[in-house]
């Protein structure tokens, strides 16, 4: 089984109705054959944005809360063993965030597909040699 790193942005498609796209289909659909990992910030994200969504009126509370549990039953596993030192580096050589590093990160030491609809994450991904699930 392939390893598979899913963003925010990828994530989100799932969750947020507006925002769907292919290759957040795509991406869900890998799920049944590789193994999926987020760094621990992708559950704060989740949240943030959800909470988000709420306050705009883009979601009720319930609908909110709804997708949490429906996220927390995909076999998703959350990577523990993130090295800030290089995803600070990495965040300083491709010009992103540290957030987005995170990922990109945790896709390096795993060896993992980066799914994300983030361009710059993507392109950052591409330059470092990782194959990339992309929008």
């Amino acid at each position: 089984m392939s390893n598979l790193v899913l963003d925010a942005s990828i994530s989100l498609a799932w969750l947020l109705d507006d925002e769907s796209a292919p290759e957040a289909d795509a991406a869900r659909q890998r799920l049944a054959t590789h193994s999926a990992y987020v760094p621990r910030i992708w559950h704060l994200e989740m949240r943030n944005a959800l909470l988000v969504a709420e306050r705009r009126g883009r979601l009720s509370r319930r609908m909110s809360e709804e997708r949490l549990e429906a996220l927390a039953e995909l076999p998703i596993r959350t990577d523990q063993d993130a090295n800030f030192h290089t995803a600070m580096n990495l965040a300083r050589k491709h010009g992103i965030t540290f957030y987005d590093a995170l990922y990109l990160e945790s896709a390096l030491r795993i060896t993992a597909l980066l799914a994300t609809l983030d361009k710059a994450l993507a392109r950052a991904a591409t330059d470092e040699g990782l194959n990339v699930l992309a929008g």
